[in-house]
């Protein structure tokens, strides 16, 4: 999830603050015991996680189904469905109760996001999730029955009158709710705006999903406050969305009854761009202003949707809705289409959401040339009042952005769809995995985008330090040095430092894994392994770091210790040079010195005053034994400099003494 135009950038009081510190950095002393300890993982290996980091071969998660009949009343605002969820426990547990999360409920002034960050919003108890009926019944779906329910906050408790069996056991849950949909509802991921044209709805966290029982923890019900998002079951979706006629309607999957319910224009052109490497206008401003989009023109309009293999569904309505789309070419020679809805507002100019599907046509296809082919029939944008916000397949982002920030919201949101929604890791507790493995992705696609057109990515954009992200992130590790990890849920810390943490610490710290220690073929490869193991399944941090680990055959526990588990400072430095017998011909002999905690691969530059450069890597083993290394270059002639990290790649916290100058 991104806000449009304020979370790209990393606060600059944080920053200011920590560059002020910087001059009176005191060096701490190096324990090498410390950074290369041999007890990074606290378990081995099982049947369910292997020790490569691979699912086990018991690896196990249960799964939920959903066919979802919804209406919307555009008067009211209001939203009624029924929910009927198949749910297979797949687990060697049998179960008494359900939990089910109900993110609506942060409109309710008794959930804790209410009481941990008093809201402005309108707040009731009247707000949020309403149940008119909660009943469980057998696998055939006979005999259902009412069952009792307890519900805190956003959580749900459903006391099941027989358990669900282990290994396979089946459970239907039928739920008649309700909720009136607002401004800006669940913590900001759904919500809705008046346009000339129309109003624009969308709506995320709509419907009660059921909480991931899974071998970590259990039940997970850790409460949505609103910094960490979310973690569900994957499963088949069926959904249909009621709304008066001449709405258009988007969701995430395939529309199954477009031919049905579309204006046969409309229609035909949808079918042309579905083939089309150019984006096709589908429904004009024009349309728009003569009100052309379904069949039916009074009454209400039934809209179908199916996705495959999912953690959620997200969909909106308006009838300000301006529509294109183009064929998006995956890797394999399948095709998946891209598609983009925004009002005349959004589309003012060149740089504007009329490049829309442009940007996620070529987002969809990079990502799947680079780490693995999308898997779903369509890929959507809405433009709209959320700042930026994911689901599987489909995106809402704001109406207003264009240009270069427009193609990073896109391709960023869009990029959710890998990590975490195809990788289904725990965002509520673990963000690093989901945002932090985005913007990663996301530098890469930048860079390859119409040449560079918006390159590079630039999360620290708008913060001093000379455009060089490695010297950005000194100043927001100083910041944090006792202070939250990447290790730490995001609402359990001050959420200042959520983005530079999980979005640019994660990012920049898998380019130095991929840049500077690893390198891109061995880091690509794991990579791709990880994310194939572990598309629609549940990693955890210690699966991705001991799939890195084996798919690239390198111990990089330091690293993750360092890098994910503290926040340790880097510092290297030259420390003396000499040479051998007093003779420059016979070589010179270099001492640098690792000043911080963190220890790091070594890159250094030698000029010599007559005679050829020298360039020199090292690996970070040398830091094992302690802070100082002394290594041998064949100089033929007096040194005249020695630079340590010429390219400026590492988060090196002092540069002044990475640099020796000779007489």
């Amino acid at each position: 999830m991104h806000k449009y135009n304020s979370r790209w950038a990393l606060p600059l009081t944080l920053i200011s603050a920590a560059l002020l510190s910087l001059s009176s950095l005191q060096a701490q002393h190096y324990d090498a015991h410390a950074a290369f300890a041999p007890t990074l993982y606290t378990q081995n290996g099982n049947a369910f996680r292997s020790a490569n980091g691979d699912p086990g071969p018991g690896y196990w998660q249960n799964r939920a189904d959903y066919t979802i009949k919804a209406g919307f009343d555009s008067t009211s605002h209001l939203l009624t469905g029924t929910a009927l969820i198949s749910y297979t426990n797949n687990s060697g547990d049998p179960l008494n109760y359900i939990w089910l999360e109900l993110d609506q409920n942060t409109e309710k002034t008794e959930a804790l996001a209410n009481i941990l960050q008093p809201s402005k919003r309108k707040l009731s108890d009247d707000l949020g999730f309403q149940f008119q009926k909660v009943q469980a019944a057998a696998t055939d779906g006979a005999n259902f029955q009412d069952v009792s329910y307890k519900v805190y906050g956003t959580r749900m408790q459903i006391f099941l009158p027989e358990k669900v069996k282990a290994n396979g056991g089946k459970l239907q849950l039928e739920l008649d709710y309700s909720f009136k949909l607002q401004a800006s509802s669940a913590g900001d991921r759904a919500g809705y705006m008046s346009t000339p044209e129309g109003t624009i709805f969308e709506f995320g966290y709509w419907f009660p999903r059921v909480c991931v029982y899974d071998d970590n923890n259990g039940w997970n019900t850790l409460p949505f406050v609103g910094g960490g998002e979310f973690y569900f079951e994957y499963g088949d979706m069926d959904y249909t969305i009621t709304a008066p006629a001449g709405m258009l309607a988007v969701g995430g999957g395939a529309l199954v009854n477009g031919e049905q319910v579309l204006d046969d224009g409309l229609y035909k052109r949808l079918q042309k761009a579905k083939d089309s490497d150019k984006t096709v206008m589908i429904r004009s401003q024009e349309d728009v202003k003569n009100g052309i989009a379904t069949r039916k023109k009074t009454g209400t309009t039934s809209w179908h949707f199916q996705m495959s293999n999912t953690r959620d569904v997200a969909f909106a309505l308006s009838k300000a809705f301006i529509w294109d789309g183009a064929k998006i070419n995956l890797p394999s020679g399948k095709k998946s289409f891209a598609q983009s809805v925004y009002p005349a507002s959004s589309a003012q100019t060149d740089s504007s959401w009329v490049r829309a599907t442009e940007y996620v046509k070529a987002s969809v296809e990079d990502f799947s040339k680079r780490w693995f082919e999308y898997p779903y029939p369509e890929a959507t944008n809405v433009a709209g009042p959320i700042g930026g916000m994911e689901y599987p397949g489909i995106t809402f982002d704001h109406h207003k952005a264009s240009g270069k920030s427009l193609f990073m919201l896109i391709s960023h949101e869009i990029g959710h769809s890998w990590y975490p929604m195809i990788v289904g890791s725990d965002e509520r507790r673990v963000p690093f995995m989901d945002e932090g493995f985005n913007t990663f992705v996301d530098i890469y696609c930048q860079q390859d985008f119409n040449n560079g057109e918006f390159a590079p990515k630039r999360d620290g954009e708008y913060a001093p330090g000379g455009g060089n992200p490695a010297d950005e992130i000194v100043p927001v590790i100083k910041e944090v040095q006792n202070g939250p990890t990447l290790m730490t849920p995001p609402d359990w810390q001050d959420y200042k430092y959520v983005h530079p943490m999980s979005y640019f610490k994660t990012a920049f710290g898998l380019v130095l894994l991929r840049e500077v220690i690893l390198g891109p073929d061995r880091f690509d490869y794991a990579f791709r392994h990880y994310t194939a193991k572990w598309a629609f399944k549940h990693p955890m941090p210690t699966d991705f770091f001991r799939t890195m680990e084996n798919a690239a055959g390198e111990d990089l526990g330091w690293f993750w210790r360092g890098w994910f588990y503290n926040n340790w400072q880097l510092d290297q430095a030259v420390t003396g040079v000499s040479y051998v017998d007093d003779d420059p011909t016979k070589g010179a002999l270099i001492t640098i010195k690792n000043k911080e905690q963190l220890p790091m691969p070594v890159s250094a530059a030698i000029e010599q005053l007559t005679g050829p450069a020298i360039h020199v890597q090292l690996p970070v083993e040398i830091w094992q034994r302690g802070d100082s290394w002394t290594f041998k270059v064949n100089s033929t002639s007096k040194l005249k400099s020695v630079q340590l990290d010429p390219k400026a790649l590492l988060p090196d916290l002092d540069r002044s003494n990475n640099h020796w100058q000779g007489n």
